[in-house]
């Protein structure tokens, strides 16, 4: 079985920089993706948050698409709790029509930010519908489907792309794998933020086993995951941040995963309920090419999924290009 290797780079701000710097690493990056050969590359969205910078993706794809010329771009995800589907397939089918052929839509169900960005985001939003109705809307406009009788009938987001955005569904948890199931979907679990091997295997292994073939040809799923590539397997884990990885677990039973301590703290104070923090190591595959070839390889055979979107969140920026030179490397020994 073949493997493809793709992108998530989430614009970190590591002390001393600004978010120009941010954004200007992100775009270096995603040339440097296009020219190792990589095949997507995606960005991610954060609001509320000093340590990322990408709060607009659809943005950010936009001026990407720009500054390169064959690789795919795209959201990894829309937070699309926030926002009107038609709003969001408006954005991508412009994205679509401007670079046909190049344009991914990952949506995802997590808010992005603390409870104060998710107010402001949905401020004026007076009937909340859940995730699934929205991913069925979007995906109608996306498809070029209207609705056929009511306030929206015969409503298109336009304008109509001659190639529609490819629509996947985002998450990292069993919940997540059975929604993207059941609209046959593609589905992309995030196991840089379940932190759970295991979670990653069944989750998958569900999706597959409950793929509705009414609603999509066939399953399509991809791990993305956190990895570290270096000359040396001391130097990889010396590249390691010292970030914990936090989950906040609310008294109503949801849980969110953040990228500090006080973000944890300052999530739970504003949410309105009792919770509980955990911390721990992240998920991170380091090494060399060698170790991190072996390690996604096996992941492969657990789990049969033929791509990863590979994110490596390290300072300074020279070693985070060459991480992915070296995992470009280790991959075309693979398929040489």
């Amino acid at each position: 079985m073949s493997i493809t290797i793709s992108i998530l780079d989430q614009s970190p701000v590591y002390p001393g920089e600004s978010t120009a710097e941010a954004f200007a690493h992100t775009v270096a990056l995603a040339q440097k993706a296009e020219a190792l050969g990589f095949h997507r590359f995606w960005v991610s969205e954060h609001h509320d948050s000093e340590y990322v910078a990408g709060s607009s993706p659809e943005v950010l794809i936009s001026y990407l698409l720009a500054r390169t010329n064959k690789i795919r771009i795209g959201s990894g995800g829309i937070m699309l709790q926030h926002y009107s589907p038609y709003k969001v397939a408006e954005n991508f089918h412009v994205l679509s029509s401007l670079e046909p052929g190049r344009v991914d839509l990952g949506v995802g169900r997590a808010p992005g930010g603390l409870p104060r960005s998710t107010q402001a985001l949905q401020r004026d939003i007076a009937n909340p519908r859940s995730l699934t109705d929205k991913i069925i809307e979007l995906r109608g406009y996306v498809e070029g489907r209207t609705e056929e009788e009511g306030p929206l009938a015969g409503l298109k987001a336009s304008p109509v792309p001659a190639v529609a955005p490819e629509l996947y569904v985002l998450g990292a948890s069993a919940d997540s794998a059975e929604l993207a199931a059941s609209l046959g979907l593609p589905y992309v679990f995030s196991l840089f933020i379940g932190g759970d091997e295991q979670a990653a295997i069944d989750s998958v292994i569900k999706y597959k086993n409950e793929f509705n073939y009414e609603l999509g040809t066939s399953p399509q799923a991809i791990l993305a995951l956190s990895a570290i590539v270096a000359d040396t397997d001391e130097e990889a884990i010396s590249l390691i941040p010292p970030q914990k990885l936090v989950k906040v677990h609310l008294a109503s039973g949801r849980k969110v995963t953040l990228g500090t301590i006080e973000q944890a703290e300052a999530y739970g104070q504003q949410s309105g309920e009792s919770y509980t923090i955990e911390e721990k190591e992240p998920l991170i595959t380091a090494g060399t090419k060698e170790l991190v070839r072996s390690k996604l390889l096996a992941l492969q055979e657990a789990t049969g999924v033929d791509e990863f979107i590979v994110t490596t969140n390290i300072a300074p920026f020279e070693k985070r290009i060459r991480s992915y030179e070296l995992l470009s490397e280790a991959f075309a020994e693979v398929t040489a």
